[in-house]
């Protein structure tokens, strides 16, 4: 027990090194006189505390709206509203739009990535010299190769053009750096991930180290990103068909423990391993106590009722009553008002027993239920939240497929993904008979309700077009007037490059339109 906890120290200490070492430029890498080749890559177990700093990046963001709370991402879109700005400037990216000085998300996301990507090119180039197992070897290759993907294909979805290093930089960064297209680091990260499927080993994912299917899922990611939805379309199938995963029977438990443990739904995560790991300020205490991102009422409203009618057309709508006989998984997202411990609140709010919609903590009226441990009775700077984050499932690859599928062969082979998905909810299956543009809507719609609150509304919307017309204008709680509405423009298809980076690399030129 005693070498276990030694090595796990190890590895904190390594991860918090690396995160230490790269704050003076987003694309510096650790100073070598901190990870010197005399010293370190020498053995396998190096190449594992190397890895698992990688792995660490996942966590990084403070804040309580970070990098490290997907929700923070719907807070963006007409799905949910932060009520505090903090340092994540959801609100000024929401009410303003991005500008090259805004703090949060802007240069979080900038930074993060080229210090995790720095992290990783140390990593690729060194471990490969390093005698040990061969299928070891390429296995934690492959994992690095899946980490850089995953990291440089948000920085391609956000800022568009952006530079690629792929080797361990020891320049002072006076040289001139040009950005390459977003073709060609999208390229890059389809490389990445062709290298990272054939390397991972072919199994369920369960202690944190991504597999075969995590990086088949994140490839359907980008090629869905592209528009290339037969490629899409092919890979989704190839992980359906590898039989490895399936839908948990119990939707709520796919985000909190003891359900997330050997849950075969889940592809890749951020683990949180207490005492050890969990993070300073919790999911329950941010978003449950402090009500800091809430859910929208068109959030709320998008969920059918139980017929598989919306409710505008729906016979089971009661208008006094708009909570009830609707889409399970609504109340499986969210509380709305009335709520009490029979409805899991469990005094999330302090002394409040039950939830109470626009009081002074609550601006939209819900209140986000998904993700939080219903164990937990009003949770405090104390509580530890166990959580792992979710970031890829398996409804994810059904509803990637299905999405792919009807927008290169139409509806045909789609229905069976979605209706997998609505079965497991208690939901009726679709309508027989849909042409391409209908199961369009059915699956955008599947997506909003199924993945809620998870981090996916904003780059659907940004894929798919519908941004401006979705949220430009947007008001979080129609008619208040006190509310500033959302914006959204066309030019935010491209986030701006933080100004710090412009200013401290030379030849960096600004995205158009900032």
């Amino acid at each position: 027990m005693m070498k276990t906890y030694k090595k796990v120290s190890c590895l904190l200490a390594l991860s918090f090194t690396l995160l230490q070492s790269c704050k003076e430029n987003a694309l510096e890498v650790a100073p070598l006189d901190r990870l010197s080749t005399s010293v370190f890559w020498k053995s396998e177990s190096d190449v594992q505390a190397g890895l698992a700093a990688c792995y660490a990046f996942l966590k990084t963001g403070g804040a309580p709206v970070s990098l490290y709370y997907p929700t923070g991402w719907d807070a963006l879109t007409d799905d949910a509203f932060s009520q505090y700005p903090w340092d994540a400037a959801i609100q000024d990216i929401s009410f303003s739009g991005p500008t090259p000085s805004t703090g949060g998300y802007v240069y979080n996301v900038y930074s993060t990535n080229y210090q995790a990507i720095a992290a990783i090119n140390n990593l690729l180039t060194n471990a490969g010299n390093i005698p040990m197992d061969a299928t070891a070897k390429t296995k934690y290759l492959a994992e690095a190769s899946f980490l850089r993907a995953y990291f440089y294909f948000q920085l391609a979805q956000l800022y568009g053009n952006v530079i690629i290093t792929t080797s361990p930089e020891s320049t002072t960064f006076k040289e001139p750096k040009g950005k390459s297209t977003r073709d060609e680091v999208l390229a890059l990260v389809i490389q990445d991930l062709d290298k990272a499927i054939a390397g991972l080993p072919d199994q369920a994912y369960s202690d944190g180290h991504v597999v075969k299917g995590s990086a088949q899922t994140l490839k359907a990611r980008v090629l869905l990103f592209q528009k290339k939805y037969a490629e899409a379309a092919a890979i989704s199938k190839a992980v359906i068909d590898g039989g490895k995963f399936k839908l948990s029977a119990n939707f709520s438990e796919i985000f909190y423990k003891p359900g997330q443990t050997g849950n075969n739904e889940i592809l890749f995560s951020v683990k949180n391993l207490p005492p050890n790991s969990y993070p300073v300020q919790g999911i329950d205490l941010v978003i449950g106590n402090w009500l800091a991102l809430q859910p929208t009422l068109d959030l709320a409203s998008e969920f059918e009722c139980k017929d598989g009618l919306p409710t505008s057309s729906s016979p089971l709508y009661n208008a006094s009553k708009p909570y009830e006989n609707r889409d399970p998984r609504l109340r499986m997202t969210v509380f709305v008002d009335g709520d009490d411990d029979s409805k899991g609140w469990k005094k999330y709010n302090g002394s409040q027993s039950v939830f109470k919609a626009y009081t002074n903590s609550n601006t939209t009226g819900l209140a986000i239920k998904k993700t939080l441990d219903p164990t937990q009775s009003d949770p405090g700077y104390s509580t530890v939240s166990s959580q792992d984050i979710v970031l890829m499932r398996y409804a994810e690859v059904l509803l990637n497929y299905a999405e792919s599928e009807n927008e290169a062969n139409g509806p045909a082979n789609a229905y069976s993904a979605i209706n997998q998905i609505r079965a497991r909810a208690g939901m009726p299956a679709l309508p027989a008979g849909l042409n391409q543009a209908q199961m369009r809507d059915r699956i955008r719609h599947e997506r909003r309700v199924e993945l809620a609150l998870e981090g996916f509304r904003y780059f659907d919307l940004r894929r798919w077009g519908t941004a401006v017309q979705k949220l430009n204008g947007f008001e979080i709680v129609p008619g208040n007037t006190n509310l500033k509405k959302k914006i959204y423009k066309t030019t935010f298809d491209y986030w701006p490059i933080p100004q710090t980076e412009i200013d401290r690399t030379k030849g960096l030129v600004q995205n158009t339109g900032y």
